[in-house]
């Protein structure tokens, strides 16, 4: 077998290899135009050093903004902090987010705080990117929010003095309900006399003169 024999023949043998290699591998997409399948380059992850800020994910009953800050105070200094909570309750979410000064502060604490069991929840802590950081993200992070006492505005609403006016109407909605209830009693056939409601009728003012001197 001559030279060029021989090197022709490794040549076919690289290619064969080269095609096999190729078709045990799986591509990544087929071009639509038709054709062998491509495969797309490895990329490493790049990780961002300059990332400060934390999300906060499956945070319990109990560990607020006070509790946050006590706590995680022992990592490093805290920027700013804020926990989602609902705009009309004022219940916690139970989600947040945590800026630190420090991005390597950041970084450790996303290592030793991840799938830390806290109060019987896994929390959740992720470096956030600082490209991926929303603007508005940390608008009224210092507010926070006083739950409204409902129960205490409705206490307020039926102990306010009323006028004539409105205790007349109070009562004729109540002299409404009580004729209602009269004529379903007699319907069912049942012998019963309704006591009268006291204050349904008002007494009339009293008028008082004073003498001038």
């Amino acid at each position: 077998m001559g030279f060029k024999a021989k090197k022709a023949m490794k040549k076919n043998l690289k290619k064969a290899s080269s095609q096999l290699s190729r078709k045990d591998e799986a591509p990544d997409f087929l071009p639509l135009e038709g054709g062998p399948g491509r495969k797309l380059p490895e990329q490493k992850p790049q990780s961002d050093d300059k990332a400060t800020v934390l999300y906060l994910g499956r945070i319990p009953h109990g560990f607020y903004e006070k509790e946050m800050e006590g706590f995680f105070s022992q990592f490093g200094k805290i920027k700013r902090l804020r926990i989602a909570r609902n705009k009309k309750t004022g219940k916690s979410k139970h989600f947040g987010f945590i800026e630190f000064e420090s991005p390597e502060v950041a970084k450790i604490v996303a290592d030793c705080m991840h799938n830390q069991l806290l109060f019987e929840h896994l929390l959740q802590v992720h470096l956030i990117p600082t490209e991926h950081v929303h603007p508005k993200l940390w608008r009224g992070f210092n507010y926070r929010y006083k739950p409204v006492d409902w129960v205490q505005n409705e206490r307020n609403r039926q102990n306010k003095e009323k006028t004539l006016e409105e205790h007349k109407k109070f009562v004729e909605k109540i002299m409404k309900r009580d004729l209602k209830r009269q004529k379903r009693i007699e319907a069912a056939g049942i012998e019963y006399e309704c006591p009268e409601i006291v204050g349904s009728v008002q007494p009339a003012s009293k008028k008082i003169k004073i003498d001038k001197e």
